[in-house]
């Protein structure tokens, strides 16, 4: 699929902040992964075909200029939120990868009635009730990430041979965790109080060999959206918009476009 991208700079709370759109329709918000994102996915690709996607680097993420100032997910909300009201976009809908998905809830926790729908993906913010939450500070650079894929196949099919680049841009992403989410590593104690509030439906999925967030953490997400639903991806990890795109954004689409 060969889809147009164009990306632009804005300021956003006096920090420099990426964003590739392409599409067109209905604005869809994709939040992405805490190891960053690559700058084309074949997930992103196909909900352009039917969405106005949106896909920012988080401020210290990637091509996105850092806010010395962040120390939590609710921070980089308020910055996602504050950029949409730049473009004066309308009836978005937000899509959360993993710790992207904590960043989506407290952006709909903060403004419940300010969006259309709201998919959450394998999302941190919320302490499991059985297991814990990957702690990358004890892995190496390369093996956090791997452990997020059911396959080793499709690891190496995203990523290739890794480069040092790529090694030094997960570095960067992880200083940025630690800065931002460190104490309690990962979850949030208020967000779980803040979900009933949310009016957008929701829907949630998770990959059923999810090695980073378990699985038990999904009930708590369903019993605290007052309007959600979920979906399991079956031979699927963390990474479902990379193992898994084409099924993933089947979802997305359909859930999106319900009325």
């Amino acid at each position: 699929m060969s889809v147009a991208w164009t990306d632009s700079v804005h300021e956003i709370a006096d920090t420099k902040m990426h964003l590739s759109r392409a599409g067109s329709g209905r604005p869809l918000l994709i939040l992405h992964h805490d190891i960053g994102s690559l700058d084309r996915l074949p997930f992103y690709d196909t909900l352009a075909g039917s969405f106005d996607v949106l896909v920012p680097h988080h401020p210290g993420w990637g091509k996105s200029e850092r806010a010395q100032w962040l120390r939590h997910p609710r921070d980089i909300a308020a910055m996602h939120a504050w950029l949409l009201g730049e473009l004066e976009l309308k009836d978005v809908s937000l899509v959360g990868l993993g710790f992207g998905g904590w960043i989506a809830a407290e952006m709909a926790s903060q403004s419940p009635t300010a969006y259309r729908k709201l998919v959450l993906v394998g999302p941190m913010g919320i302490k499991p009730p059985d297991g814990f939450i990957a702690d990358q500070a004890i892995v190496s650079y390369i093996d956090y990430p791997r452990a997020g894929f059911h396959d080793e196949a499709a690891f190496a099919g995203v990523y290739g041979d890794v480069t040092t680049d790529q090694l030094e841009q997960w570095d960067l992403c992880r200083e940025m965790v630690f800065r931002t989410a460190w104490k309690p590593y990962m979850y949030s104690q208020t967000l779980p109080h803040l979900l009933g509030g949310i009016k957008a439906p929701a829907l949630i999925v998770w990959g059923d060999d999810d090695q980073h967030v378990p699985i038990s953490a999904s009930h708590l997400w369903q019993e605290g959206l007052p309007n959600a639903r979920m979906e399991t991806v079956a031979a699927c990890g963390h990474y479902v918009d990379m193992e898994k795109p084409d099924e993933l954004a089947r979802l997305v689409t359909g859930f999106v476009n319900a009325n």
